[in-house]
């Protein structure tokens, strides 16, 4: 039996930050993971260059069932704090749009990093281990691995979500705080493709490979990046964030042509060159492709003269205002992340700590915190973790 002061299960980015915090407090830490190397969401992030954080997070960029949640461990860990780290370590780095920094190299950078720090504050990590049972049957927390027991006064759960689980990812985190009488909120594919059936799956996959900035909403909520059209539905940034608050059975309304008025354009078209096609009007404002399949499906045709404004205004509402109703999402098996997970009312915003359990704790995407795409979720691991790091 191993004594450790703290046991982090997980060693992604979340579980990697808070053993290096509580390895600097002089804290006997280890941090075990199942998998044959650590960190692989960041090693595949960002196309292998790691979208590390974002310059522009706020607690207005994450989803909880509890918004507030979020704030403190945000603003005590900033991700001008994480940056200062980045640049410690010599990391070349750029911004891309909205604020998205990415290392200029590899994600691998980010990975040695957080091994460097984890190794000079005295933590230690040990992989391929699985863990058999948790139990706390006094002040310890009694862990059996594949590797042998293990003992510790603080436990951290940072094990993530079921999101991509070809790298082994499990809800484990989820089954482990139920253990614990913890309550969790029913987690769901986040930052994930739509898709539809019938006409608008075919429409879609003869669009495949065509893609447009556009601004998508749901309800009241809209994003404007770029969306993808693919063989199963619609992909792309705007369609990865609106998929996020997307409810099933509900319609998405897709603007194709966010800086136009489109029924002001068509009207001055039919004026000022009445004999051209509507089709050929609307090829100097979106891929030739997408108009040709648009076109069909809304019936646009025939010269501008002969186009009334009821029938510009349809076709304006049409490409400004498209309605899909999605018949789902891709799933865990492409979803960027989960949302949902263990219940924050059930843990103190300052440190993760559960209200339940002295000495538990769970930071990362095991809680029920999601961010935007873009850099939020990487930065919510490393504030959640910095912020157990600092009490176990």
């Amino acid at each position: 039996m191993r004594d450790l002061d703290v046991l982090v299960l997980g060693g992604g980015a979340a579980g990697l930050m808070c053993a290096i915090e509580a390895a600097k407090r002089g804290r006997k830490v280890l941090v075990v993971d199942h998998a044959k190397r650590p960190a692989e969401k960041i090693r595949i992030s960002g196309g292998g260059r790691c979208n590390f954080t974002n310059l522009n997070c706020s607690p207005a960029n994450f989803l909880s069932e509890n918004s507030r949640f979020c704030v403190s461990a945000l603003k005590r860990y900033t991700q001008h704090d994480f940056l200062k780290l980045v640049e410690k370590h010599r990391i070349a780095f750029h911004e891309k749009t909205l604020g998205q920094l990415f290392c200029d190299d590899s994600a691998k950078e980010i990975i040695r990093m957080l091994l460097s720090e984890l190794e000079a504050a005295g933590g230690a990590l040990q992989l391929e281990t699985e863990i058999k049972a948790v139990q706390k049957p006094d002040e310890w927390f009694s862990v059996a691995t594949s590797k042998g027991p293990l003992r510790a006064k603080s436990l951290v759960v940072a094990t993530g979500g079921p999101s991509i689980p070809k790298m082994g990812a499990t809800g484990f985190g989820y089954e482990l705080a139920k253990q614990f009488g913890l309550n969790v909120v029913p987690p769901r594919a986040g930052l994930v493709p739509l898709t539809f059936s019938d006409t608008n799956r075919d429409l879609c996959g003869r669009l495949a490979g065509v893609s447009v900035d556009a601004e998508v909403s749901f309800r009241k909520t809209t994003f404007r990046e770029g969306l993808l059209f693919t063989h199963r539905g619609l992909s792309g940034p705007s369609i990865l964030q609106i998929s996020s608050y997307w409810r099933e059975g509900q319609p998405i309304s897709v603007n194709l042509l966010p800086d136009r008025d489109l029924f002001d354009f068509l009207r001055a078209a039919r004026k000022e060159t009445p004999k051209q096609d509507l089709k050929t009007a609307l090829g100097a404002l979106l891929p030739n492709r997408l108009v040709e399949e648009l076109a069909n499906a809304f019936q646009l045709k025939g010269r501008l003269a002969d186009q009334s404004d009821k029938v510009l205004r349809r076709a304006a509402e049409q490409l400004n205002r498209w309605q899909l109703t999605p018949v789902g999402t891709e799933g865990y098996r492409t979803a960027e992340v989960t949302l949902g997970g263990v219940d924050t009312k059930e843990l103190s915003s300052k440190t993760m700590e559960s209200a339940r359990v002295p000495g538990l704790f769970f930071i990362g995407e095991v809680v029920d915190v999601t961010g935007h795409l873009g850099g939020f979720n990487f930065q919510w691991a490393w504030s959640s973790g910095h912020a157990a790091g600092q009490v176990v």
